[in-house]
């Protein structure tokens, strides 16, 4: 049998923390082959543009000394498919001029990268479209005899790491079941309604009650502080869904 070719891909971010979390995505989706990662869009524009076409180039708009923007155009033929990553919707317009295949705005959740992959690379399987036909999971149950529990992903809460296992929080119960917290992000992240701002911890956005500060309250009485690696992502995330008057 013919192996497939998995797509080659580079990204081009100055953060290294979004090139950590891009990593994370590519997990997810083995289909993907990261060949190099840049924090120096100059270091980016010489070595790209001497090297080999790839099939996919993720890049970042705001950085320092060339833009996305004037990267992009420079990169334009060295790559199949370009995609614009960015906290700011004010660039999409110019990332479409450039004819961008595509426009992901930070912070954008594991099943919208997903998603937007697949829109772009249809052969691939499709993780996103099983996610849509998928709506519960059996776990078990360590106080229960480790019996097989139904739960509901739209009933999840708050799910907290306990060292080897995790407790699943719904409105109405906690479960605790062994298994890691990275095993059930797997299951849980290519859903669009879960996100992660403290590494003990998955939310689902649905059921936040409040933000003070750097701390976050669920509607269960569950509270976390936003850890330190996750705070850029979290003031994006409140940023996006803030609803600001208008300047007159």
């Amino acid at each position: 049998m013919k192996k497939e070719l998995k797509l080659r891909c580079i990204i081009v971010d100055d953060e290294p923390h979004a090139i950590d979390g891009l990593k994370r995505y590519f997990e997810a989706m083995p289909d993907l082959e990261l060949v190099k990662t840049f924090t120096d869009p100059v270091k980016a524009m010489i070595e790209i543009v001497a090297g080999e076409a790839v099939d996919l180039i993720l890049l970042d708009v705001d950085m320092p000394g060339i833009s996305g923007i004037e990267l992009g155009k420079s990169l334009r033929d060295k790559t199949n498919k370009m995609v614009f990553t960015t906290a700011h919707s004010k660039y999409a317009y110019d990332a479409f001029e450039l004819e961008a295949d595509a426009f992901l705005l930070k912070p954008y959740s594991l099943s919208k990268f997903i998603s937007t992959i697949n829109k772009l690379f249809p052969k691939n399987a499709s993780e996103s479209e099983l996610a849509d036909n998928d709506d519960f999971m059996f776990v078990k149950s360590k106080e229960d005899n480790l019996r097989l529990l139904k739960i509901f992903y739209k009933d999840i809460v708050a799910v907290e790491s306990r060292l080897n296992y995790v407790q699943i929080h719904t409105l109405e119960k906690s479960v605790t079941t062994y298994i890691s917290l990275t095993e059930i992000a797997k299951k849980l992240m290519v859903f669009d309604r879960f996100v992660q701002f403290q590494r003990s911890f998955i939310l689902a956005k649905d059921y936040i009650e409040y933000v003070e500060g750097n701390c976050i309250k669920m509607q269960n009485g569950t509270k976390i502080t936003v850890g330190e690696y996750y705070k850029k992502y979290f003031n994006e995330f409140v940023d996006s869904k803030l609803l600001k008057a208008k300047r007159r």
